[in-house]
């Protein structure tokens, strides 16, 4: 588990309500030089906010199988406005691709509804290591960046229907 702190580019800030913002951003730390790109994307995007205080918890788990348990718990322990959940999975010769992305992709889904908080899916479900290089920083952007953009939208939506 890891702590950071951010700084804002004043010329570069978005806009988002409020001050404050509490994020649990869970790892996979399977095809580890990915997710870290993911990571850093997610982190690279939440420094363009307004927002002035971050409270920010990074949590690995194993492999993307275990992040919405990962999640779970990271929601019961730090009662967070938002998780991340980051992680890659690349399709092999066998249909383990298949049921580990469903099952990762229902747990996720589940935690959403089950705690009313945004469980944001940030896994990479590619066909290779080049795709999935190419999401994570490379010609197709970063998924992890557009992944923290989906917890401000979501929590400014939350806050806007309260």
């Amino acid at each position: 588990m890891a702590t950071r702190k951010l700084t804002s580019k004043a010329s570069e800030k978005k806009q988002f309500s409020g001050n404050k913002l509490s994020v649990c951003i869970v790892v996979s730390q399977w095809h580890k030089d990915i997710t870290d790109a993911l990571l850093e994307g997610t982190f690279q995007e939440f420094e363009k906010t307004d927002i002035q205080q971050f409270d920010m918890e990074v949590i690995n788990v194993p492999g993307s199988y275990e992040l919405p348990l990962g999640a779970q718990w990271a929601i019961n322990h730090y009662k967070p406005d938002a998780v991340i959940c980051l992680g890659c999975i690349i399709r092999g010769e066998t249909p383990h691709f298949n049921y580990i992305s469903k099952a990762v992709a229902d747990g996720i889904m589940h935690l959403n509804l089950a705690h009313n908080i945004p469980v944001i899916f940030g896994v990479l479900t590619t066909d290779t290591l080049k795709q999935a290089t190419q999401r994570s920083g490379g010609k197709h952007g970063n998924k992890g960046a557009d992944a923290a953009i989906a917890v401000l939208e979501m929590v400014e939506l939350k806050n806007k229907l309260k």
